[in-house]
C-alpha cells in the first residue's frame, strides 16, 4: 500500500535531521524552559480579498512560544503546488515545455528501463504519471547525482509505461527541479524565489534558502513528535548552518558542491517550503484569482486539472485516498459533493491541507503539529489527525 511507502520514507528521512542538527548543536536553543510543549493547531479563512485567522492554538515547537498565523513553518508536500505555479510561469515565458522529453534540457539520460523509447515529461512528472517510484531513496547528499539514483532500475514502474498510469511518487519533485535549473541556469530555491515568492510579496523559501528574509529561520514553527522529540527545524539563534541534506562528508557547502542540474533534492522541492499561514493563504488568493497577477488563465486552468481522473484502474488511488490530480494539484469531494483542489501536507509529525472551493470563491489551511506520524493518513479537510 502506498500508505505504508510512505510510512516507511518518513522513518528514513529522520536521518536527515539528527546530521542537520548535529552540525547544527552551536545554534540550537532549548526546546523548553518549563513545562510540555503543546501541539500547534492553526486554521485560517480565506477569500479572494480576505484572510481570516479560524483557529491559533497551541506552541510554535517550544514551550511558552505561543504559535502565530506570521510563523513560518514546513508545509510538506503543499511545496509540489507552489512548484507548479513557478513551472506554469517558465511555460509561458517559453522556457519550458510541458510535453518535451527532459533529456533534452537535462543533458543526461532519463528512461523507465522497461520502456526505453517513451519520453518522461513535465506533464507526467507534474501529475505523478511518469512511472517513476519511490522505491529509491529521492534525497540526494549534496554532492550526489540524481542521474545515479535513477539508473537503479528499482526507481522504476516496469509494468506502466510514462503517462500511462497514476502514481503518487516524492521522486518526480527533485526531477522537476533539476529540468527547471538546466532550463534556466538559475538555482531551483532562487528560481522559486523570483517566480513565485517574492512577487506576491511572501516572507517564504524553500529549505531556508532565497526569499526568506534576515532572522525568519529564527520564526520558524519546531516540528515535534507526540512525545517531544525533534522532528525537524529546531529552534535557532541565527541562520541554520545546514538546512541542506549534506554531502557524503558531511560538508554543507552549497556553493561549492550542489551542481545546477544534477541533483535538484537539495532545496527538498517536494516539501522543503517553510511558509507562514498567512503566505499561504495569499498563494491560495491567487489560486481564487483564477492565477493573477502571475499566470494567465489559460495556465491556470491547466494547472488545475485535472489531467488524471481515476477510472478504476489508471492508477494507485490509495484506497480511495486519490481521485484526480492536476500539475500539482489534488482534487477531493467533500461529504456534501461538492470539489476542492489544493494539496495535503504530512511529513515530520505535521499534517496539513490546504484547499480552495473554486465554485464558492473561498478556502482556507489548516495544519496540526506533534502528530503520531503512524496515525492514519487523511486529507486534513474536517479535520486533521
Amino acid at each position: 500500500m502506498m500508505y505504508l511507502r510512505r510510512l516507511k520514507l518518513v522513518c528514513a528521512m529522520l536521518a536527515v535531521v539528527i546530521v542537520s542538527g548535529c552540525a547544527a548543536t552551536s545554534n540550537v536553543q532549548a526546546l523548553s524552559d518549563e513545562g510540555n510543549v503543546r501541539p500547534a493547531v492553526v486554521k485560517i479563512d480565506f477569500t479572494s480579498d480576505s484572510i481570516t485567522p479560524a483557529i491559533v492554538e497551541g506552541d510554535a515547537g517550544v514551550a511558552g512560544r505561543a504559535v502565530t498565523i506570521d510563523d513560518p513553518a514546513r508545509v510538506a508536500s503543499i511545496s509540489k503546488l507552489v512548484v507548479a505555479i513557478g513551472v506554469m510561469r517558465l511555460s509561458e515565458q517559453g522556457k519550458l515545455d510541458l510535453d518535451r522529453d527532459v533529456n533534452e534540457y537535462l543533458g543526461w539520460r532519463v528512461r523507465n528501463p522497461a520502456f526505453p523509447n517513451a519520453p518522461i515529461t513535465l506533464r507526467a512528472l507534474l501529475s505523478h504519471q511518469s512511472s517513476l517510484r519511490d522505491t529509491v531513496d529521492y534525497i540526494v547528499p549534496l554532492d550526489g547525482s540524481l542521474e545515479t539514483v535513477l539508473a537503479n532500475p528499482k526507481a522504476w514502474d516496469v509494468d506502466h509505461a510514462p503517462g500511462t498510469y497514476f502514481s503518487y511518487a516524492n521522486i518526480n519533485s527533485p526531477l522537476i527541479a533539476a529540468v527547471l535549473e538546466s532550463a534556466t541556469g538559475e538555482r531551483f530555491d532562487r528560481l522559486m524565489a523570483r517566480l513565485v515568492l517574492t512577487p506576491l510579496g511572501l516572507d517564504a523559501c524553500y529549505n531556508w534558502g532565497a526569499g526568506c528574509g534576515d532572522g525568519r529561520r529564527v520564526q520558524a514553527v519546531t516540528l515535534l513528535r507526540p512525545n517531544g522529540d525533534l522532528a525537524r527545524d529546531a529552534p535557532m539563534n541565527g541562520p541554520d548552518p545546514c538546512a541542506v541534506y549534506p554531502a557524503s562528508n558531511g560538508s554543507c557547502d552549497v556553493d561549492k558542491l550542489y551542481v545546477l542540474g544534477r541533483n535538484g533534492s537539495a532545496f527538498s522541492p517536494q516539501g522543503g517550503l517553510r511558509i507562514s499561514a498567512r503566505d499561504l493563504a495569499k498563494i491560495g488568493q491567487l489560486l481564487l484569482r483564477d492565477g493573477a497577477p502571475l499566470l494567465s488563465r489559460e495556465s491556470f486552468t491547466q494547472m488545475i486539472g485535472p489531467v488524471w481522473t481515476f477510472d478504476g484502474k489508471n492508477g494507485d488511488d490509495d484506497n480511495g485516498y486519490f481521485t484526480g490530480y492536476g500539475l500539482g494539484v489534488h482534487w477531493l469531494t467533500d461529504k456534501a459533493g461538492h470539489r476542492w483542489f489544493g494539496h495535503v501536507g504530512e511529513a515530520y509529525s505535521l499534517r496539513a491541507g490546504f484547499w480552495i472551493n473554486p465554485t464558492e470563491r473561498r478556502g482556507f489551511y489548516r495544519y496540526v503539529t506533534m502528530v503520531d506520524e503512524f496515525s492514519t493518513v487523511g486529507h486534513c479537510f474536517d479535520r486533521c489527525p
